[in-house]
């Protein structure tokens, strides 16, 4: 089964997905986070997702701040929705900083992208953690 990672944002949320054996990375999609519910009833059976890593924006010292709060109540929502998978929260400091580093976006459409490039950030150091 495949591993599903979301870099949640207020507007949007980022999307990477791993390959069958869990040993790559990819940015998936960028999806509306008022439209995270559908995406994840479509997206968990059709790319056979098993378990979803929920980046958890911390600070700089590992401490909780107000988005921290805000992602983590998302996750145990979606948690309690979609029990066919397991869920992890996995720290996800300087994700979107590094997508951001990658390149100099010039429009709106590739800023939002980076948002998957972030989500496969968190998805990439994960899958190392766990040596898959």
């Amino acid at each position: 089964m495949k591993i599903l990672a979301l870099d949640v944002g207020d507007a949007w949320t980022g999307t990477a997905i791993s390959d069958e054996l869990g040993f790559i990375a990819r940015p998936y999609k960028t999806v509306k986070s008022n439209d995270l519910i559908d995406f994840l009833e479509k997206t968990l059976t059709t790319q056979n997702i098993g378990t979803v890593v929920v980046g958890l924006p911390r600070t700089m010292k590992g401490h909780d701040s107000q988005q921290t709060i805000k992602v983590r109540t998302t996750a145990e929502q979606l948690e309690q929705k979609f029990t066919q998978c397991s869920w992890i929260m996995w720290d996800e400091r300087l994700s979107s900083k590094r997508a951001a580093n990658l390149t100099k976006p010039m429009n709106k459409e590739e800023k939002i992208k980076l948002h998957s490039v972030a989500a496969a950030f968190i998805l990439d150091s994960y899958l190392q953690a766990v040596g898959q």
